[in-house]
């Protein structure tokens, strides 16, 4: 079975090291994490540790908590690292942060290959719940990375 793929590119005008330190930065997943999201991170990982877990309570549909558990398997500064779920709310889910030079300073890309829980039925509402927020979670993230790194250029 084929997952599906959501994609997020964003031109951060700093250089890659300076976006790539961002995600290193120890409590970078608080930071990533929005206002409205009802998320707690209760253990980060540091993304230079592959094998390291990051766990975060959520809700699912807001309703029905869930302890997600995503393990660090890749790390290539300041190119590319990467997270998979152990356990949590999707069936599968790999989540590759890749930062490449760009003449404007860095392109950020957040590719995530996923298979929504509850199989058929999960599949059919994708689209409708699953990638509106998605898009609404990673055009937060990618703001924030954007003023953090941008800021950091100037001083």
């Amino acid at each position: 079975m084929s997952h599906a793929t959501f994609v997020k590119e964003s031109l951060i005008h700093a250089p890659p090291e300076h976006v790539f330190a961002f995600h290193e930065l120890p409590d970078a997943l608080v930071r990533l994490t929005p206002p409205w999201e009802r998320v707690r991170v209760v253990q980060a990982a540091h993304i230079a540790q592959v094998g390291a877990e990051a766990i975060i309570e959520t809700r699912l549909l807001g309703l029905i908590p869930v302890r997600w558990v995503a393990r660090h398997t890749a790390y290539e500064p300041p190119r590319m690292f990467e997270d998979v779920q152990v356990r949590g709310p999707f069936r599968f889910w790999r989540h590759r942060h890749i930062i490449k030079p760009h003449a404007g300073g860095a392109l950020l890309r957040d590719e995530i290959e996923y298979e929504p829980p509850l199989s058929l039925l999960g599949r059919l509402a994708a689209p409708l719940l699953v990638e509106p927020r998605l898009r609404k979670l990673f055009d937060y993230r990618h703001a924030v990375t954007r003023e953090w790194c941008e800021r950091k250029e100037k001083n």
